[in-house]
C-alpha cells in the first residue's frame, strides 16, 4: 500500500506517517486550488470575448475557447491549464515528496473539473491531466502525447485520441517507475472519462466530429 494511502487512512504503524499526513492533506488542497483556477473564463474575459460559459458548449476548456474565434486565446488557455497541473505537482513534490506529488496531481484534475468558484462546473480535464503527467512522470507524459498524435493521425477525432491516451496513463506511470501514482492517476483518468460522457455517446453513435470539421 502506498505511504500516502496509509497516512490518509490514519495508519500509524510505519514511522513518520503521523507527520506526513498534514503534508499530504496540504498537497490535496494545493492541487485542488491550483487546478480550480478557471483560466478559460479569465482569459476570455480579459480578451474581451465575453463569458465563455455562454459560448458554444459552455465548457471552460481550450476547445470551447477556440469557438470564440481566437486561436491565441485558445492556445493560452491550453498552456495555462497544463501549467497549473505542472505547478501543483512540482510544488507538492518539492515540499513533501513523491506521494504528495501524486495526490496533488489527482486533485489538480479534480479542481479543474469541479472548481468551487464556478459552482463545481468546470472543464473536461485533458490539458490539466497532461500537465500533471508531464510533471509527475515526463516519459509517461511524452508517451501519452505520442499516443494522442498517433490516434489523431489515424482517426482524426480529437476526443477519441484524448480518451485512448488518458485510458493508458495508469499503465504508463507504472511502467516508468511511479507505482505510488497509479491509483491517483487512474482516478483522474476515470474523472476525465466521466466528463467526456457526451463525446463518448457521440462516438458510439458515429456522430462525433472529426478534426478540422465542424460538428
Amino acid at each position: 500500500m502506498p505511504e500516502w494511502l496509509r497516512a490518509l487512512m490514519g495508519e500509524t504503524a510505519a514511522p513518520g506517517l503521523d507527520e506526513a499526513a498534514p503534508w499530504l492533506i496540504g498537497a490535496c488542497l494545493l492541487g485542488y486550488l491550483l487546478g480550480s483556477i478557471p483560466f478559460g473564463v479569465l482569459v476570455t474575459r480579459l480578451a474581451g470575448l465575453g463569458d465563455l460559459r455562454s459560448i458554444g458548449s459552455g465548457n471552460i476548456g481550450a476547445t470551447n475557447v477556440l469557438r470564440t474565434g481566437s486561436k491565441k486565446a485558445a492556445a493560452a488557455v491550453l498552456l495555462l491549464d497544463g501549467l497549473k497541473g505542472v505547478a501543483a505537482v512540482l510544488i507538492a513534490g518539492a515540499l513533501a515528496g513523491r506521494d504528495a506529488a501524486a495526490l496533488a496531481a489527482l486533485f489538480a484534475v479534480l479542481g479543474h473539473c469541479f472548481p468551487v468558484w464556478l459552482r463545481f462546473r468546470g472543464g473536461k480535464g485533458v490539458a490539466t491531466a497532461l500537465g500533471v503527467l508531464l510533471a509527475l512522470a515526463p516519459l509517461a507524459g511524452v508517451g501519452a502525447c505520442l499516443l494522442w498524435l498517433a490516434m489523431a493521425f489515424a482517426f482524426r477525432i480529437s476526443s477519441l485520441s484524448a480518451l485512448v491516451a488518458i485510458a493508458l496513463t495508469p499503465a504508463l506511470v507504472y511502467a516508468v517507475g511511479r507505482p505510488e501514482a497509479v491509483i491517483p492517476i487512474a482516478i483522474a483518468a476515470a474523472v476525465v472519462f466521466a466528463r467526456h460522457h457526451a463525446n463518448i455517446a457521440r462516438l458510439l453513435a458515429g456522430t462525433e466530429p472529426k478534426i478540422g470539421k465542424k460538428g
